[in-house]
């Protein structure tokens, strides 16, 4: 099979589209969110329009409804809009769950996307977020603006509308207020589980439409249908969907015996996939390095979600990866977040890499990657937490205290050679960091 610089099949991959730009609302102002999926979009070049942090929602402080819908307007109307409804409705994903406004005043702001895409005839890709229980407060509220966005998706205002639940615990209403909504909703509209993650499939389908084709395979294929935490739906299903959202159609698979002491239980797709999607949901971790080492050699381009913890990624599995130099030869990688949050990510950074991202972008993104999410993730929110509980994070000198814990984890040898420009923590809380790589000059 030939390969392309960045290890994925040349027959998966298609000349880019010239570049156009595009404008992204992001949920609020946290990286995984905002910075994250911006890297996404400018993996195939153009302009991205993104609205400054401060205009974004925060932890304790709703987004400017009035002034992000100023900054809008201003805006070039040079490509799509993508937006996280919730942002402009309520202030926020937090405030989505805490605001008290009526559906009145919810619609007034939202109006502004409808005005926008009238105006511009550009298309526009938009989500909302059904709240977990039981932060909501007015969840009658919330689920009535969601039934009015489905009403905009089939008067045409969305080329595409996603309707997703956040956090759904045993004995949330989400997942059945979901499929409730799935039963009137237009053609182009989706419902399934997640938040964090659903700006950048939206990007997937916006800027990478063109179709492709997906295998999967699980460390634990016998535990694969378990349900997981937070979708309230097996692991398969959730793959399943997050794939739809990202614009993968996924292909049967046929057992494949496995020829190495490691390597557990494998698969193969029916037909050549355009990606191989290997869900590491535990067991033995350096048996799924080999692994995942192998499928690379033998298929080209593989994607890595991370599944097995929330919020963390597995630190023997990734760091037999990291050794075996593995991680700068994937599609994408993902071990941050809930398992719906690394597997949207993981796939809609895979559909954008496929569709003729550069190598030095591409590469790039993998280690912002590597070091948000197994490095701070993985290894450094623990020691962080130790050294410097949450209550005295405000004010303090966290930020070079997270700079010191993390430098002996570089430079990151990747395609490139990279090293810490700067950490922060712009929430003032250590649940999320922002560490920030840069080519080192030596690797210029």
């Amino acid at each position: 099979m030939a390969l392309s610089l960045l290890g994925l099949p040349a027959q998966a991959q298609t000349a880019p589209a010239a570049p156009q730009g595009e404008t992204l609302i992001p949920l609020d102002s946290r990286p995984a969110t905002s910075t994250l999926p911006a890297q996404m979009a400018g993996l195939l070049g153009g302009s991205v329009h993104l609205p400054p942090a401060t205009l974004l929602g925060d932890a304790t402080r709703g987004a400017d409804a009035a002034a992000l819908i100023a900054w809008l307007a201003s805006q070039p109307k040079d490509g799509p809009l993508i937006v996280a409804l919730d942002a402009l409705a309520y202030g926020g994903l937090v405030q989505s769950r805490s605001s008290r406004d009526s559906v009145e005043t919810v619609m007034a702001r939202l109006q502004a996307v409808r005005d926008w895409g009238a105006a511009s005839g550009q298309p526009v890709y938009a989500f909302i977020v059904l709240p977990r229980q039981p932060d909501a407060v007015d969840r009658a509220r919330n689920l009535e603006v969601a039934r009015r966005m489905i009403l905009w998706a089939s008067e045409g205002v969305f080329r595409e509308l996603h309707v997703t639940w956040d956090d759904a615990l045993p004995g949330s209403p989400s997942p059945a207020e979901g499929a409730e909504l799935a039963k009137t909703a237009p053609a182009n509209v989706l419902v399934y589980p997640g938040a964090d993650e659903v700006l950048g499939s939206l990007l997937a389908r916006a800027l990478s439409p063109q179709p492709a084709t997906l295998a999967v395979e699980y460390s634990q294929p016998a535990k694969a249908d378990a349900v997981i935490r937070y979708e309230g739906i097996p692991l398969t299903s959730s793959v399943s969907l997050h794939a739809a959202a990202a614009g993968w159609q996924v292909l049967p698979t046929v057992p494949e015996p496995v020829r190495t002491p490691f390597g557990g239980e494998g698969s193969r797709p029916a037909a050549p996939a355009d990606l191989t999607l290997y869900v590491y949901n535990g067991g033995d971790p350096r048996g799924a390095a080999l692994r995942v080492s192998g499928l690379l050699r033998q298929r080209g381009a593989v994607a890595v979600a991370d599944v097995d913890q929330v919020n963390s990624g597995n630190v023997r599995a990734w760091a037999d990866l990291y050794t075996l130099r593995r991680p700068q030869d994937l599609a994408s990688l993902a071990a941050w977040g809930t398992p719906g949050n690394n597997l949207g990510t993981v796939l809609a950074h895979a559909k954008l890499a496929l569709s003729g991202a550069p190598a030095a972008a591409q590469d790039a993104l993998l280690a912002r990657e590597y070091a948000n999410d197994v490095v701070y993730s993985s290894h450094l929110r623990a020691r962080l937490r130790a050294l410097m509980p949450d209550a005295k994070l405000p004010g303090s000198d966290a930020p070079a205290l997270l700079r010191t814990l993390a430098q002996p984890y570089f430079p990151l040898e990747f395609k490139s050679s990279y090293t810490l420009e700067s950490a922060t923590l712009p929430w003032n809380r250590s649940f999320e960091a922002a560490l920030l790589v840069q080519i080192s000059e030596s690797g210029k």
